[in-house]
Parts: C-alpha cells; structure tokens; sequence
C-alpha cells in the first residue's frame, strides 16, 4: 500500500513542485491551498504524514499542526518555513510536529526527510502491533511464534497438554524443545507437581542409569545411601528427556519397561515402585537415520513418539523474526529500541543456523553494544549483513544466493530479493527498480503480490 501524504501551502507552484517530486519517489498525494481546505482533506483521507507550510493567509501552519494533533496525536507533520522564521519551527516542534524544512530546498533533502518521518511512523505502528501481539501470544516462559508452523505446533499442544500420552518432540538444536515440554506441563492437570529436565547426553554413560532410576546402599562403590532417580522426583508431574536419541542401547529396554509398566527398578534393588509420570522426550537427531541405524529401538521409539511434535528451524518460521525481536528486548528490560528496515532485512535473510537461541544471543549482543535505541544494518554481525550461515561446515559462497540444501520456496526467494532492494535503496521504489533491472511497474506488481509495505 502506497504511503498517503497531504501538502498544504498557500502557492500554488510550490505546491505542484511538491506533488511532482513525492509523486515521482512513489508516494500519494494530496493537496490543499488553505488550511481550512487541509483539515477537511485530513479528516476524510487519514493521510500518514502532513506537510503545511508555517505561512499561510487564515489558518497559518501552526494552527494547522494544533488542529491535526488534536484530532490525530499520533500524526506526523513536517513544518516548511522561510529561513527567517526557523524559531517558529522550532517552536511548532515543541507542540508536537516530527521536523522543518527550510525554504529553499531541494529534491533529495525533501525525499529523505520525507522517507525518515514514514520510517519512524511504521517503526512506531510496528512496535505497538509487536506489542499487542507479544501480550497475547507469548509470556517470558514459553515459545513465541505467530506463524502458520507454529500455529499448528501450538494447537497440537492444546489438545495434548491435559493428557498423560508421552510426546516426543524433534527439531534442531535451538529450537525451543524444552519450552514446549514446559509448556505441556504448566497446561496440564500436573502443573502443581515437579517438572523435572533431564539431558541424555550431559550425564556421563556409567551415571546415567542411576541419575534415571535411582540406586540402593552398596550397589556400587560411593553408594554409600538410597537415592532416589528422575523418575521418582517427577512423581505425580512430567519427567523431560533432553536429546532422549543419546541414551545408550543398553539402557532403552529399562527405559521401555517404565513407559510400558509405570515402575522403575533402582539400580542394586529387587523391589519395583510404581509411579505415576508422564514423559516428554526431545531429540535433535533424524530419527529415520537412528532407526535405520538400529540406535534408537523401534519399540522405544513408537512408545515416545504416541504424539510427535516437530519444531522448524528459525529459516523455516522468518514471519515471527519481529515478533522474537520484540520479545528478546522485553526480555532484557529495553522496550525502546527500534530496529530499522535495513537491519529487518539482513535479519530475515540470515539462515539462523543456531535458531532462535543464536538470535537470542544476538539480540542481548545488539542490546549491550548499541550506541543509539535505533538498530541499524551496521550494527549487525559481518555474517548477517552478508546472508552467511556461518555454522560449523563451509559456507555457501559460490554464488549470490545461500540456498539451504532441502529447497526453498521461489516465491520466498522472490519476496526477500524485493524486500533486500528496496531495504537498501531507501524504499525508493525507482532506485530499487533500477538496482533490479526491472520496469518500475513491475517492481510495484512484485510489491502488491507479496503484500509488501514500506516502513
């Protein structure tokens, strides 16, 4: 949609030189010569930015800039004025208008302060819509995300929380697996009992047994007393398994037997106690890979997996980049930063080979090393600017596009190349038209396709 911009001055010449150059940088205008005619333009077309001159017979400038925040406090209006009357610009700003421009001017000064007022409307519109969102959608304890993936992951949550069916969820790392298990269990019946976390993979293979099921005095040298496992603390809650696909095979049939049975063994005991816990398993390996490998027991595998859960990657979920923005910086107390069309950009670009925890750690980064509350492209990391994945094997740098090697939608392709351009041009559809080599028509008809909105 094509920013609404109202001219109101008194000369017509300027007024048509006006029109002619916001026209030619892809703007709507509208105009009045009076502010009489202004306000009445302004009440029935709801433009997003005014500019008035400050010296016009009847309603002057000032009178036009009161009216217009009375009606709308969040309207944007820029003030032109003679060299000689620059105090009164300054004055008009303190009731409220976004900046002046001093007569004469020229083509470029106007555009840019055109484009930064638009930039700071949208950057505004969007940090209330975040905010919004955010309220709705997410508290400081569990997974953000508005998108149709994670719609869906959401919904399987709802109807399986209140459940005692094991839920084995899949994803890579950093994904948020452990912030859906909790989710599972603050939304069940158990949300009063413990919820205790267990990485397969962090406790040493000789220990790992005893930290599952516990051991009795003198089952091995510095068992010196009886101490109960994971199972028995998660009694009457929701015991997590964290990377469940690194449990020794040795192991997976006693694990088995307690998903099956409901009781635990102790390690050196004879005696089996019955408990009631519900399992929720994580893993980050393929699973067809683990089975075929006969690593992860068909069996065991079919006794997690009663409800899968799969968590895409960051790439795959680009629509809730915002959205996480937003909540990382409430996260860490910064509710003011503005993050601006460059930087989204780069942002949506990047392929989060980390997901959202490596976004996590960028945002607290960003946070602590800004130098003003607007985040620019500058700001970010050389690997984000340049759309590098920069995980632990080469990078794809043979070519202009890093394409992920499952596929990746044209039509997204297409949108991010639009977005990119214009990000770097501006907004300026002419230039970026002219950096894609494309009709500026045609970059209009990309724009209206993809639903893309200048900031």
């Amino acid at each position: 949609m094509t920013s609404k911009i109202l001219v109101i001055d008194d000369d017509a010449s300027l007024r048509r030189v006006l029109e002619y150059n916001l026209q030619e940088a892809g703007y709507q205008v509208l105009t009045a010569a009076s502010g009489e005619e202004g306000l009445v333009l302004f009440a029935e077309e709801a433009p997003g930015l005014v500019i008035t001159d400050m010296k016009m017979p009847g309603m002057d400038g000032m009178q036009v800039l009161k009216a217009v925040k009375e009606r709308a406090p969040d309207a944007l209006v820029i003030i032109i004025t003679a060299f000689g009357t620059v105090d009164l610009a300054v004055e008009a700003m303190k009731f409220g208008a976004y900046d002046y421009i001093t007569k004469p001017f020229n083509r470029d000064e106007l555009r840019l302060i055109v484009a930064k007022a638009l930039q700071f409307r949208g950057m505004a519109a969007e940090n209330v819509r975040l905010r919004d969102e955010l309220s709705d959608k997410a508290d400081y304890r569990t997974i953000v995300g508005s998108s149709k993936v994670m719609e869906r992951v959401f919904e399987i949550v709802r109807k399986v929380a209140d459940t005692d069916a094991s839920v084995l969820i899949t994803g890579e790392s950093g994904t948020g697996k452990e912030l859906v298990a909790r989710s599972l269990h603050r939304r069940s019946s158990r949300r009063d009992a413990p919820f205790i976390a267990v990485n397969c993979a962090a406790i040493p293979r000789d220990l790992l047994e005893s930290e599952l099921f516990g051991h009795v005095r003198g089952a091995f040298t510095g068992a010196i007393k009886d101490k109960p496992g994971k199972f028995q603390l998660a009694d009457g809650g929701t015991l997590f398994l964290d990377e469940v696909g690194e449990l020794p095979l040795e192991l997976q049939p006693k694990l088995l037997r307690a998903l099956q049975e409901r009781v635990v063994e102790p390690v050196g005991g004879s005696k089996p106690h019955k408990l009631d816990v519900r399992v929720v398993a994580a893993t980050n390996l393929d699973v067809e890979k683990a089975l075929a490998s006969s690593s992860l027991r068909e069996d065991l595998y079919y006794r997690l997996a009663v409800i899968p859960i799969h968590l895409p990657p960051l790439r795959e979920r680009r629509d809730d980049i915002a959205l996480l923005l937003r909540y990382f910086c409430g996260k860490h107390g910064v509710d003011k930063v503005q993050f601006e069309s460059g930087a989204m950009a780069a942002l949506t670009s990047y392929r989060w080979p980390g997901n959202v925890r490596e976004l996590e750690n960028l945002v607290e980064r960003l946070l602590i090393m800004r130098v003003s509350d607007t985040i620019t492209r500058d700001d970010l990391p050389d690997k984000i600017r340049a759309g590098i994945a920069g995980s632990g094997a080469a990078a794809h740098s043979a070519g202009v596009i890093n394409l992920p090697e499952e596929g990746y939608s044209l039509e997204q392709l297409e949108r991010e190349v639009v977005v990119e351009s214009l990000a770097r041009n501006g907004w300026n559809q002419t230039a970026a038209a002219k950096f894609l080599r494309i009709p500026r028509h045609t970059l209009i008809y990309r724009m209206e396709k993809y639903g893309i909105v200048p900031p």
